[in-house]
């Protein structure tokens, strides 16, 4: 594989509401699609048990977005790595993503919201607070943190554009409690069988599971 063929990185320093908000952004390779087809913006796990924009499960669902032609912005939220500020339980972590699509996610393209565990936690808020002003093409929702933290509920008409991801066997957020998050919604969920938490030895199932649905 030559230089064209490999996605591209760059560091971003944005701004949000606690400060500056350290972010990557990975872009598709040129020489495999002309113009990105819109912007993914994807929240990282739980800040205080090492959640950062760099892991393992964050990453696949951004190359997994690039693989389909799609920019990826991942971010640190308040606190982590270079991004000013500190835990904020959600609200502020909420705001930050906002503050990642304002600035990061071009209005007159597509926009993807995503998220894994606490950061699926904080994509549906912002969903939520996005959803009246600015179409969202796709959702990404891994691990969702249901079991302790209060999910919002995905809009109707999203419901077809949204890709909800758990593990039969995740002992972090069991996926009864999912399932409890889903079905007054009658919102579906894809179980990956014997998949935990972070989807150790299954990542790469993770990764063609988004890239179907950034494709569909």
């Amino acid at each position: 594989m030559n230089a064209l063929t490999q996605p591209l990185t760059q560091p971003l320093i944005l701004h949000g509401p606690a400060g500056a908000i350290e972010a990557l952004l990975d872009v598709p390779a040129p020489d495999q699609f002309t113009a990105p087809l819109g912007t993914a913006v994807i929240a990282h796990p739980h800040p205080r048990f090492g959640g950062t924009m760099t892991n393992k499960v964050v990453q696949t669902i951004a190359r997994a977005c690039v693989q389909c032609g799609w920019r990826a912005v991942r971010f640190n939220f308040r606190g982590v790595g270079a991004s000013a500020g500190a835990y904020d339980e959600g609200r502020g972590e909420a705001e930050d993503m906002l503050a990642v699509v304002a600035q990061a996610a071009p209005a007159d393209a597509p926009l993807a919201i995503g998220g894994f565990s606490f950061g699926a936690f904080v994509a549906t808020h912002a969903i939520a607070a996005l959803h009246a002003d600015r179409a969202i093409a796709r959702a990404v929702l891994v691990g969702t943190a249901a079991s302790r933290f209060a999910v919002a509920p995905v809009p109707v008409d999203l419901h077809p554009h949204t890709l909800v991801v758990h593990g039969e066997h995740d002992d972090t957020v069991p996926l009864a409690s999912v399932l409890d998050w889903a079905r007054p919604q009658a919102l579906p969920v894809t179980v990956v069988p014997g998949g935990e938490h972070f989807f150790h030895g299954q990542l790469p199932l993770l990764k063609s599971l988004v890239a179907r649905h950034m494709r569909a």
